[in-house]
């Protein structure tokens, strides 16, 4: 499914947060990386040459990494080849990294955000927000400077968490879990979750002048119920699915508020990544102003994988 990952870079450690990233995709996906370093015009010149070598070493960092990945991981010597290529561009974030994901044959990219502010920083930013905006590919977003994070290649086992909502967009997502999932010489374990959001009735509607009937809490519980019962049926179809396909899959059905239960969910169980989908039509406004998904990107360290849907 994936053929090329972009991982824009930009010498600093902020940056490389990705990198353990993408030396397992690497090895287990037979994807080819491109690491591209961006310099900025005030940068070149006299400093060309250390942003080369730079990169150089970079890529043959983690060219000898993913292949100790592989012979760590039992895959077989005769699988091709370890992919990873260095590209230097002289010019800013926000406007090269679109443009090379554009013209580069780009499926996937893969970006640090800050821990501290996460998504809100990048929004306020230019460089996220235009490529959650404009990106026809899948963004994986990962969070830099979170306390006591557990970086992607020492997690014990591979886990993704994937909030569905019963829609087709919800379930946009899928066949990219599919292709994770699968990444060769190592197991990986689904958790898909729905959640039930019980009807909420304003403060201001008091019962006597609402209409609304006395027994407002019954009627709240039976279409809880409904709802879980409706979840019940169809995640077990989603896990019938991903079954099939040999992956390791089990569901949750939660009840609340989704983002608040999203991101509750996965503090309490860490996930190596969460896997989504945003609607393309508003791009990253969408995204980050009163969704679901800007909670989970606010509220979660976990890093996030975006597929944008456009309708």
């Amino acid at each position: 499914m994936y053929r090329k990952m972009l991982v824009p870079l930009d010498g600093s450690g902020f940056a490389e947060v990705v990198l353990p990233y993408a030396k397992e995709l690497a090895a287990r996906l037979d994807i080819e990386v491109v690491l591209l370093h961006i310099v900025r015009p005030e940068e070149r010149g006299f400093f060309t040459p250390i942003h080369r070598a730079y990169i150089k070493e970079t890529v043959d960092t983690i060219r000898r990494q993913a292949r100790r990945v592989q012979t760590n991981s039992g895959i077989p010597p005769d699988t091709k080849p370890i992919q990873v290529y260095g590209e230097m561009v002289v010019g800013y974030p926000d406007e090269e990294i679109p443009r090379y994901a554009d013209t580069g044959a780009i499926d996937l990219i893969l970006i640090a955000t800050h821990g501290s502010t996460g998504a809100k920083h990048w929004a306020l930013g230019h460089v996220a927000e235009k490529i959650l905006r404009q990106s026809r590919v899948p963004v994986s977003l990962v969070r830099a400077g979170v306390p006591g994070a557990t970086p992607y290649d020492r997690w014990p086992q591979k886990t993704i968490l994937a909030p569905l909502d019963g829609s087709e967009l919800a379930e946009s997502v899928l066949p990219h879990i599919e292709a994770l999932a699968r990444q060769r010489g190592e197991a990986c374990n689904v958790t898909l979750i729905r959640v039930c959001e019980p009807p909420v009735i304003p403060s201001y509607y008091a019962s006597e002048f609402s209409g609304v009937p006395l027994n407002w809490g019954q009627s709240v519980q039976q279409e809880t119920d409904q709802c879980q019962e409706m979840s019940e049926e169809y995640l077990s179809g989603i896990e019938k699915r991903l079954k099939d396909k040999n992956i390791s899959v089990r569901s949750e059905i939660l009840t609340g508020r989704a983002s608040d239960e999203i991101v509750g969910y996965a503090t309490k169980n860490p996930f190596s990544l969460i896997a989504m989908t945003t609607h393309g039509r508003s791009g990253l406004r969408r995204l980050v102003y009163g969704s679901v998904a800007e909670s989970v990107l606010l509220g979660s360290s976990n890093p996030i994988f975006l597929v944008r849907i456009s309708k």
